[in-house]
């Protein structure tokens, strides 16, 4: 990876400007990892957005399926069908808590109460992802002022939302202000236009 990323004549060039390597000896922390290698992990990040599937096998020394992450999803059973058309093997869709295994309860949650259902499963290294349904997010959680989307795909699926909620609401006119309104509220967590 970082011969693909940072090679040598780029190296040569950014090398001079890092601070000297000092390590403290009391109280050393963890040791440092390669400077070049650092800097290789910062540029794939910024060219990748790190999806996990853009993750090259061996990335890391870790073990596979060492790690554990969260997915976030707007339809938790749309997220499951699409994993299980594209032939990931998934678990079932439950609610309640995650854990213990014990307490999960079959299915999406009856209500579908934002942050409420889940299902889990892995990648190919072997780590395992656990999404969860997040319908309306808690105040605080994002910016209100601000409204983005992490891939064409997330977009697509709030205008197709927005068309659904803009089909029920009965109103003709204006139709873009209408889905601006309605994505804007569903990403900050406020009243959606009815």
């Amino acid at each position: 990876m970082a011969t693909a990323l940072l090679d040598d004549e780029l190296w040569r060039l950014i090398e001079p400007l890092l601070p000297a390597r000092r390590r403290r000896f009391y109280h050393p922390g963890r040791k440092r990892l390669d400077d070049r290698c650092t800097l290789s992990g910062i540029l794939f990040v910024l060219r990748t957005g790190i999806a996990w599937q853009h993750l090259p096998l061996g990335l890391t020394t870790a073990p596979p399926g060492s790690a554990e992450g969260g997915l976030v999803v707007s339809d938790i059973e749309a997220a499951h069908a699409e994993l299980v058309r594209r032939g990931i093997e998934v678990s079932e869709i439950w609610h309640g808590p995650p854990f213990p295994v014990e307490a999960r309860q079959p299915g999406p949650d009856p209500e579908r109460t934002s942050y409420g259902s889940f299902f889990s499963f892995a990648d190919p290294d072997g780590n395992t992802w656990l999404a969860q349904e997040v319908t309306t997010r808690l105040a605080g959680r994002m910016n209100g002022a601000e409204t983005g989307y992490a891939s064409a795909a997330d977009l697509q699926s709030a205008l197709r939302r927005a068309e659904a909620a803009h089909q029920q609401s009965g109103q003709n006119a204006d139709w873009s202000s209408w889905y601006a309104a309605y994505m804007v509220a569903e990403q900050a967590g406020t009243d959606l236009p009815t």
